[in-house]
């Protein structure tokens, strides 16, 4: 059999044909636009994903035997606000995950309901970026759309109802809008009350390895495909990608480098962090893990070398860093505010300790160890948690780096196990699409059958103790310049 998995990403969605051993046949990738229509603010048109999606949905079955295909499923940018009103149009464009226009409502969900209580009721506290201060912008800043809205999904959500007529959500992608009781696995009712919902307004939840319906006919018609084409929820990017990396099962670590960058610790069971630092989000695969966020991660080298250095040579621009730990230049990767540990939207990026012979080479691998900083953060918060991990998995646009994989593998001192598909959300989408259609018993099975490490990253002991005296000045510099963010 065939399964498919759709990457929906912030810049482009990738569709990828699997077959039932784990081999990836095809891949296309469709571009879309992003909207920044004021500073900070961050939009896509969901129509564009749809589009997008048929496209490439058409040219990835192209050579395919296409009565084989048996399921769909996805990996998706989270806690994007998708509107729909009573004849499931889209209301206004969807207010995307790094956008930071909600930082009125945050606090207020912060300091005046309080992140105890948020912590009771969802198991996170809010962040600027989450589905939940969305909702009470919308309601502040637009009354007449807000009053319109018959359903909210998200918009990975918005593909499988575009693909199947269902509104349907999974555990992993609704923990993220602080909307759900993670722990239960169901709406919040107080969070409804908050933000001025009603459970009908939401969509209905599932596994993400559940099927929601099957393809509609005429797409079914449209594309060639049976009728009987399956579409599985799928999952929030990061889980996605933790399954197309094998992060299934207790104590497993993955660190995704994509537009945004992750730390992602799964569990068989669930787990808060007491200062909220990390997210507690449910899983892919039926259990739960902990996550730290960065909201810019490879997008930061993106950022650097393509509009400052006007360059997408990103190869050559590192080919001439050689003196790894000795950089006297720091890189704040808070290009979008930030998420873990700080919880800033505020934030910005910012270059220190520049001097005359300070070289481009210096410039450019301190944004590098600028990005592993950031996530070596998130992963001290895990660890003052008692959370012992020696190892991690690696995904994402910047995994593609062998210099990016050295410098995290020495930063973090972790082994840093290389897999054979460094396509995570889309690979995982196409694993739980397996599940679902009953290719294999559990996520866990599947991934343990399908994944393959080629190769692992070690970390040198001088690398690594030149790293920890980078590091602890690194972690000083955000404190310093904390207040100034908020007068700039």
């Amino acid at each position: 059999m065939l399964y498919i998995g759709i990457d929906l990403g912030t810049s482009a969605v990738k569709l990828l044909l699997m077959d039932s051993e784990g081999k990836i046949c095809r891949i296309v990738s469709k571009e879309y636009p992003l909207y920044f229509p004021h500073p900070g603010w961050s939009e896509q048109n969901p129509e564009d994903w749809y589009e997008k999606t048929m496209e490439g949905m058409e040219e990835l079955l192209l050579e395919a035997d296409k009565a084989q295909v048996a399921g769909i499923s996805f990996g998706g940018q989270m806690h994007g606000l998708v509107a729909l009103d009573k004849e499931d149009q889209v209301i206004r464009p969807a207010i995307l995950w790094n956008d930071g226009r909600t930082g009125k409502e945050t606090d207020y969900l912060n300091q005046v309901i309080g992140k105890e209580k948020l912590s009771e009721y969802t198991a996170n506290i809010a962040f600027a970026g989450f589905t939940a201060p969305k909702l009470l912008w919308m309601r502040e800043n637009e009354p007449e759309n807000f009053s319109r809205i018959t359903k909210i999904i998200l918009p990975k959500d918005y593909l499988a109802y575009c693909l199947s007529g269902v509104h349907c959500t999974d555990y992993s992608d609704a923990s993220g809008m602080l909307l759900m009781d993670v722990k239960n696995k169901c709406w919040s009712k107080p969070m409804m009350e908050i933000c001025g919902i009603k459970e009908e307004q939401l969509p209905k939840l599932y596994e993400s390895y559940e099927a929601v319906g099957t393809l509609k006919p005429e797409l079914a018609e449209r594309m060639g495909l049976s009728e009987d084409v399956k579409i599985i929820a799928g999952a929030g990017d990061n889980a996605a990608a933790a399954v197309g990396t094998g992060t299934v099962g207790e104590g497993m670590c993955n660190i995704s480098l994509g537009t945004s960058g992750t730390i992602f610790i799964s569990s068989k069971t669930f787990g808060v962090d007491e200062n909220n630092a990390l997210h507690s989000f449910a899983h892919a695969d039926g259990c739960y893990h902990l996550m730290g966020c960065m909201l810019s991660a490879a997008s930061c080298n993106k950022w650097w070398s393509e509009e400052i250095l006007k360059t997408k040579d990103f190869v050559a621009e590192q080919a001439d860093i050689m003196k790894l730990g000795e950089n006297q230049v720091f890189y704040l990767p808070y290009l979008m505010g930030e998420r873990s540990p700080h919880n800033d939207p505020k934030a910005r990026g910012t270059f220190i300790g520049m001097t005359m012979d300070t070289t481009r080479e210096d410039m450019t691998q301190a944004v590098l160890e600028g990005v592993a900083f950031g996530l070596r953060d998130s992963l001290e918060v895990a660890r003052s948690l008692g959370v012992k991990i020696e190892r991690t998995k690696i995904c994402g646009g910047g995994a593609k780096s062998p210099l990016w994989k050295k410098i995290i593998a020495n930063v973090m001192n972790l082994k840093v196990d290389v897999i054979e598909s460094e396509e995570g959300p889309g690979y995982g989408g196409a694993i739980l699409a397996a599940v679902g259609c009953g290719g294999y018993g559990s996520v866990e099975e599947a991934a343990g059958k399908l994944v393959r490490v080629t190769g692992t990253v070690e970390p040198e002991e001088e690398l690594v103790a030149k790293y920890e005296e980078r590091y602890q000045k690194f972690r000083k510099i955000y404190p310093a310049v904390k207040n100034l963010f908020q007068e700039l």
